[in-house]
């Protein structure tokens, strides 16, 4: 696997000062994607065990509050067997700091009834995740109003709710009604 880049103090991708991982490599293809390099899979460089370390050494902070996923894909098949580990070693040394996700793919539809049942190891990545954004950027429906999306089409998930309740369940941090 191979990241594009990695932003150490981000305020846009989820709530609070977070790490953000930006992995290279990526099918859906967009139009008017943000980050259109991401999409080439060989883009960036490796990512290895001490880029895994340099990210963990600045979650370590109080004062960041977690860990996002992007692109890219993070749930490109060889994305994900990639960041396992680090969302392994995320949980097990900050169990207190949320990891945030951002796909193309539709929750219900591509990650449970299709990755979860087919690739080893994504349903311990999902346990892994707190929070998913699930669906492709839509240029039509590109709304900069939107917290913590680029469209209206995309949803912020609840995993550890979802997971537990059997059902969807939207992202809510008290401080916007999420419209949909």
């Amino acid at each position: 696997m191979n990241y594009a880049e990695i932003k150490n103090y981000d305020i846009a991708d989820g709530p609070g000062v977070r790490c953000s991982l930006f992995v290279s490599g990526c099918t859906h293809r967009c139009e008017g994607c943000f980050n259109e390099m991401t999409w080439d899979f060989d883009y960036g460089a490796p990512f290895d065990d001490s880029v895994q370390e340099k990210i963990l050494d600045h979650l370590a902070p109080d004062y960041i509050a977690g860990l996002t996923l992007l692109g890219g894909e993070p749930l490109e098949y060889v994305n994900m067997r990639g960041l396992l580990p680090l969302v392994r070693e995320v949980r097990r040394r900050f169990p207190d700091k949320t990891i945030w996700c951002y796909t193309g793919y539709l929750f219900e539809r591509d990650v449970l009834g299709n990755f979860c049942v087919r690739w080893d190891g994504m349903k311990e990545f999902l346990a892994c995740i707190d929070v998913l954004v699930d669906g492709e950027f839509i240029l039509a429906k590109k709304d900069i109003s939107l917290r913590f999306r680029g469209s209206s089409n995309q949803r912020i998930i609840d995993v550890k709710r979802s997971l537990a309740s059997g059902e969807t369940v939207l992202w809510q941090d008290g401080e916007e009604d999420c419209k949909y």
